[in-house]
């Protein structure tokens, strides 16, 4: 038993026998009932009325012998150091001939374009969300990302850690879960913490072969251990956790062949059943698909998602949104019009942009709740789905809701498709907008990722302006800047490196708002703490 959870028990024995409460029956806490039921009813059979004395020897007895029946809690497996998974898609596209801007996709390393996607992956995927939140209570920034054994290595670890604001130090991180030799970075962890300050870990699987995972810290506000709590399909979590109403659940089942679903718990351990928020299909088509991105703003948690012509992602388009305010009872239109779900046509109204008849493909990166509670989505356009020049432009988008009308503006040019970052719209007290985005053309052009730079807007995404490049002479690429719930500084985005053209160590980096100072994460620990190293301003990495 745990013994946080224990000595809140025999506290209330013992009370209820100084008070003179005979044959009474201690009231659980809602804070522990998700544990109790797991352990002995015998101890609500106690007879209250004999002595304090032997109640008390009694029950230490009970605990000994209940002890195999009892759930054990494990030791945390830490490890020495913060390193990132590598991966490659293995999908790799050449210089075609005559007409052909691409030759033939090939498993083999194949340049200049190289890879559909590969590289440092550990802040991997833009469906993954939230992957970090700040706890004014700890002082600390809770992430998760994917790790892995050693710079050569490709074993995916689900990892997590903290930054401690007042310390400004971080532990040796913890393996919630290892994949046992999964090295795909789609299978990375999201974060949540619930109202008592227990961490959530929700660990993706991957299809219908490789089931996700959900854990619960043993103590609030800690990664000293955690309880594996489920095991069923679950990809691209994105848990929400509503004050007072308990946990919304956005993921994807792979039904048609990419569908998304949603659960609700008010304790994270029982859970509604799996409700199918979205299935479209062109006429006459078997198969369909989507991805999605998701936020919270007060009750309000809102999505947006494109979708799968006859369930093939390398024609992703579309831009869909939906929005619920109780748990996803009902689902509405950003402007209120309820809408039955799961919905199945193309041409509906929760379609926000009509990409398909520009032919252009949909890459969601962020989402976020402007100051008035508007949605807002960051995102890139491209014509095709294989990487390299041929494709060009791609661009870093916006489209937000202004309070009457969906308005669409274009931040920059990129040159990947699976170029990723944050979207920040301020506050009341600052109005002005940012993007952490790896715009600029990193050492390995045209793969995925590069340097980060900031794009600011003043008015409201209508326009924007280069405000400053957060990291430089870098050897490898930067990408997937992610940030956290609540964010603050100095840890108020993070992401990590990697070469996309070849296995390489991947580091991981935070930085402040301002994106003047960056850290890097030990890659190597001798002790249980260490200091981030604090950059120099060229940046450059070993």
């Amino acid at each position: 038993w745990h013994s946080i959870e224990w000595t809140e028990y025999m506290r209330r024995i013992d009370r209820m026998i100084s008070n003179g409460s005979k044959n009474a029956k201690p009231q659980r806490s809602r804070k522990f009932d998700a544990n109790f039921p797991r352990c002995p009813s015998f101890l609500s059979q106690l007879d209250f009325g004999i002595s304090r004395l032997a109640n008390l020897a009694i029950c230490a007895i009970l605990l000994v012998a209940s002890q195999s029946t009892c759930m054990a809690q494990e030791p945390a497996r830490r490890v020495d150091g913060y390193k990132g998974i590598w991966f490659t898609l293995g999908q790799f596209y050449g210089k075609g001939s005559g007409d052909q801007a691409y030759a033939k996709a090939s498993r083999q390393p194949v340049f200049p374009y190289g890879d559909k996607y590969s590289g440092g992956l550990g802040t991997y995927t833009a469906k993954h969300t939230p992957l970090a939140i700040y706890s004014p209570e700890a002082e600390k920034t809770f992430f998760v990302y994917g790790g892995t054994t050693g710079p050569d290595q490709r074993h995916l670890l689900c990892m997590i850690s903290y930054y401690d604001h007042k310390l400004n130090q971080v532990p040796r991180p913890v393996v919630v879960h290892d994949k046992q030799g999964v090295d795909d970075p789609h299978d990375n962890p999201s974060l949540a913490i619930d109202a008592d300050g227990h961490l959530w870990v929700f660990v993706s699987g991957r299809g219908r072969g490789r089931p996700g995972f959900k854990y619960r810290s043993y103590t609030p506000l800690s990664i000293d251990g955690f309880e594996q709590v489920s095991e069923e399909e679950m990809t691209y979590p994105q848990p929400h956790f509503v004050q007072d109403k308990g946990f919304l659940h956005l993921f994807t089942k792979y039904t048609g062949v990419r569908e998304l679903y949603w659960e609700r718990s008010t304790d994270g351990r029982d859970w509604t059943p799996d409700q199918k928020l979205a299935g479209i299909r062109e006429p006459g088509h078997q198969r369909g698909g989507h991805y999605q991105t998701s936020a919270v703003r007060g009750d309000t948690v809102g999505t947006f998602f494109n979708r799968h012509p006859n369930g093939n992602v390398d024609h992703r388009t579309d831009l869909y949104y939906l929005q619920t305010s109780d748990q996803g009872t009902s689902w509405q239109t950003v402007d209120g019009k309820v809408l039955d779900t799961p919905l199945v046509d193309v041409d509906n109204p929760a379609r926000v942009v009509d990409y398909a008849s520009q032919g252009l493909n949909v890459y969601l990166k962020n989402m976020a709740f402007d100051r008035l509670g508007y949605p807002v989505l960051l995102y890139v356009t491209s014509p095709g789905h294989e990487p390299g020049p041929p494709n060009d432009p791609r661009h870093f988008r916006i489209t937000r809701w202004n309070g009457s009308n969906w308005q669409t503006s274009t931040i920059c040019p990129t040159d990947h498709n699976y170029d990723m970052g944050s979207l920040d719209v301020g506050g009341d007290d600052e109005p002005t907008w940012t993007v952490r985005i790896p715009s600029a053309p990193g050492p390995q052009p045209w793969q995925c990722g590069g340097e980060i730079v900031m794009w600011q807007s003043r008015d409201d995404g209508t326009t924007w302006e280069q405000a400053n490049q957060v990291t430089q002479n870098s050897p490898r690429n930067h990408n997937y800047v992610r940030q956290p719930l609540a964010a603050q500084d100095p840890f108020f985005v993070f992401w990590a490196d990697g070469d996309p053209t070849k296995l390489s160590p991947s580091c991981l980096y935070f930085s402040d708002r301002g994106g003047e100072h960056v850290h890097r994460l030990p890659y190597d620990m001798t002790g249980e703490f260490a200091q981030p190293e604090l950059l120099p301003a060229l940046r450059p990495v070993p």
